[in-house]
């Protein structure tokens, strides 16, 4: 059986080990196996080491940004060919071969799309989960995310000018996303908090006001009110998700407004305000048609016409044993505005 290189964690509360496995299995039905050029890292990755949570079953192999070159193709796919470049976001099953911190992969042929000419393989794997985060919690449906209606129309596009929209963490992976994608159906003003070291380029990608995350919640809450005018804010988007942020959101929302979150709720709501959109590891099967959907019709389009950009990225050395120091960055909270993207098939 040929074997690969992949980043084990073998145990709960164990440590990240790079080790020889077997190679995924021949795709099924509607899957691709792919050569992983390219994979994002999340905080979410070191949490399971650390914390012991969202993983049932061990050794397991995480990663889910995942970009690469299809080598083979299952039964009923029609719309790849071996050789295209693509990108996809990975899920974590007990057999580990949807995951990404290994040098192949499976992939759902449904659910990934291709790299347009004018992005690397290391940008691609900035968009997966970041971005699936970001269009769940705006256009999904109640409880896990706002309800909007997707700009993939030409009579969507621009539709919610004049509603305001509040993304706390703008300069975050998911933050980023949200902006544009705000940007896209028209939301105004996109305010967001952030470093300030990024105000021009958050600006850049779609945002009309940047507020230095360093002030007061009620620094920002009076900053907010000042802007909207008459206008209520009835969508917040936590791209952060901590207690403080969750407690803000809900403080700046108008009664029957909506905080979007990328982890568990931490606050309880009140006045009418609705906690919705809750993105974790588990949660991609509930989106599957709306993802589809995406992948096959806007995605690529918008990232060849730029009216997505994706984050700007690191690119870690060593292949697979670059992950670990990237995680013990991520942990100690030392990479601000970019994404940390090791290159499977660099290692030695």
């Amino acid at each position: 059986m040929p074997t690969q290189k992949a980043v084990v964690l073998e145990k709960k509360l164990g440590s990240f080990q790079v080790k020889d496995v077997a190679r995924p299995s021949k795709p099924a039905k509607d899957e691709i196996l792919v050569k992983v050029d390219a994979v994002g890292l999340n905080p979410v990755d070191w949490k399971v080491r650390k914390f012991g949570i969202y993983i049932d079953n061990y050794p397991v192999v995480l990663g889910t940004d995942i970009a690469g070159e299809v080598v083979e193709l299952g039964e009923n796919v029609t719309k790849f060919a071996k050789g295209d470049k693509v990108f996809f976001q990975g899920r974590l099953t007990d057999d580990n071969e949807l995951s990404g911190f290994q040098q192949f992969a499976k992939a759902d042929a449904l659910t990934t799309a291709k790299i347009p000419p004018n992005l690397t393989s290391a940008q691609a794997a900035s968009i997966p989960v970041a971005f699936t985060a970001a269009y769940v919690g705006l256009y999904a449906a109640s409880p896990n995310g706002a309800g909007f209606e997707p700009p993939t129309t030409s009579s969507s596009k621009g539709k919610y000018t004049g509603t305001p929209i509040v993304i706390l963490g703008g300069s975050s992976s998911v933050g980023q996303y949200v902006i544009q994608l705000a940007h896209l159906s028209g939301f105004s003003p996109i305010i967001a908090t952030s470093s300030l070291k990024h105000g021009q380029f958050l600006k850049s990608l779609g945002a009309t006001d940047i507020l230095d995350r360093s002030i007061t919640p009620a620094e920002i809450q009076a900053a907010v009110e000042q802007r909207v005018g008459d206008s209520s804010v009835k969508l917040v988007y936590d791209a952060i998700s901590l207690a403080d942020t969750q407690h803000l959101g809900l403080q700046l929302l108008a009664p029957g407004g909506q905080l979007a979150i990328v982890l568990l709720p931490a606050v309880e709501p009140k006045d009418d305000k609705a906690i919705i959109g809750v993105v974790v590891l588990k949660t991609l099967p509930y989106y599957v048609r709306l993802l589809r959907d995406l992948y096959a019709n806007s995605l690529t389009g918008w990232l060849e016409d730029g009216s997505i950009k994706p984050n700007r990225v690191e690119t870690l050395p060593n292949g697979l044993d670059g992950i670990m120091e990237g995680l013990k960055r991520l942990e100690e909270d030392k990479v601000s505005g970019a994404k940390l993207v090791a290159l499977p098939q660099e290692t030695a």
